[in-house]
């Protein structure tokens, strides 16, 4: 019995832990590469059991927050992993919610119209020069999945343009969790090949727009695409 109540109460304890962590980066004790105290100082200066403290550190991790290393210098650090932790949280949303891949759609409509618009504002000629660069491999590769990792890659490029990495972190997130869809997908089209040549031609509109600073015709080609895509791949 004694062994249960001590259980229990490092499941709470790992709370205080959390709470502890997230105050700290919230305050700015804790930064992006920053080693995090050791599980013992944790837990003595918490006054929780190192159970606890390993749990917490198994959230964290799971939310994609830290990273743990071994040897000289090494411990467990702050990450940026944001896109692979909100990946996860997408796909589970999807996996729960029956009508999860509409919503996606709609909340990546929203996210990339703003992004378009700021991009257009704001491209530079560099830009605009690794858009042509990932278009290029676009018209070159033919096989499935790569071509979808550069279809990624050309939307996030723009999300980055605009200097939002938050709106370029969940537009890779909403995109990886709808991958095994997509896939599944365009490998059960009639003619995907036609398919991928309407998608360069309208990323070619898009950055066009984009080049020529034009906001209004980017907000406009780049919502058409998306939604033309997710109707002719899962017919939404």
């Amino acid at each position: 019995m004694e062994s249960v109540a001590e259980s229990d109460g490092d499941v709470r304890a790992y709370e205080v832990v959390l709470r502890y962590i997230e105050a700290g980066i919230l305050e700015g004790r804790y930064r992006n590469g920053g080693l995090l105290p050791p599980e013992r100082d944790l837990a003595a200066l918490l006054n929780v059991g190192r159970p606890a403290v390993r749990e917490a550190m198994r959230v964290l991790a799971t939310q994609g927050l830290i990273a743990a290393s071994t040897g000289r210098g090494g411990g467990t650090r702050l990450v940026t992993a944001q896109d692979d932790a909100l990946a996860r949280m997408f796909r589970l949303h999807l996996a729960v919610a029956g009508q999860g891949i509409t919503d996606l759609t709609e909340t990546r409509i929203a996210l990339e119209r703003a992004s378009a618009a700021t991009a257009a504002k704001n491209a530079t000629a560099e830009v605009i020069a690794e858009l042509d660069e990932v278009l290029a491999a676009m018209r070159a590769d033919t096989q499935i999945v790569t071509f979808n990792s550069l279809d990624t890659e050309f939307h996030v490029l723009i999300a980055q343009a605009g200097s939002n990495n938050l709106v370029a972190d969940l537009t890779v997130a909403i995109r990886e969790a709808v991958k095994e869809p997509i896939r599944e997908a365009s490998t059960e089209m009639t003619d995907w090949q036609a398919f991928r040549l309407s998608l360069i031609e309208e990323h070619q509109a898009i950055r066009d727009a984009i080049a020529a600073h034009d906001p209004d015709s980017a907000v406009a080609l780049i919502e058409k695409h998306i939604r033309r895509a997710y109707q002719s791949l899962i017919g939404i």
